[in-house]
């Protein structure tokens, strides 16, 4: 048994176009962003109970929204995901990058929301 949930739509850029990027995605929502401290993710606040953020990713990487899953077991929500059509991409420290039936980048994370997890994640079997 383990939990997962949607917990975070980024919107990534690389880094000539992040700067404007999230000045106007904070302006579309009305918020100040929030630079964390390693200069990668803003946080642009919630959509709901999801958190809305930018992330600078590297150069020659295209700009593109995507998903990041939560999950207190990040190898069971894998597996599961594979299950429904999902490859993975990438398998990195902690987390796995996948790409949906589409072709669409998603993430697989450990959990990143506290409480909000803990409240909101549906269990999977």
């Amino acid at each position: 048994m383990h939990r997962s949930r949607v917990g975070v739509l980024l919107i990534d850029h690389p880094p000539e176009v992040s700067d404007r990027a999230t000045r106007f995605w904070s302006e579309v929502v009305g918020v100040t962003p929030d630079l964390d401290e390693d200069g990668v993710y803003t946080s642009l606040g919630r959509v709901g109970s999801v958190l809305f953020e930018t992330q600078q990713v590297g150069e020659g990487t295209e700009s593109r929204i995507h998903l990041d899953v939560e999950t207190d077991e990040v190898d069971s929500e894998v597996k599961r995901l594979q299950g429904l059509g999902a490859e993975i991409a990438e398998v990195r420290e902690g987390y796995v990058i996948m790409r949906d039936p589409g072709g669409l980048i998603f993430c697989v994370v450990p959990v990143q929301s506290g409480e909000t997890f803990e409240r909101e994640a549906t269990v999977w079997s």
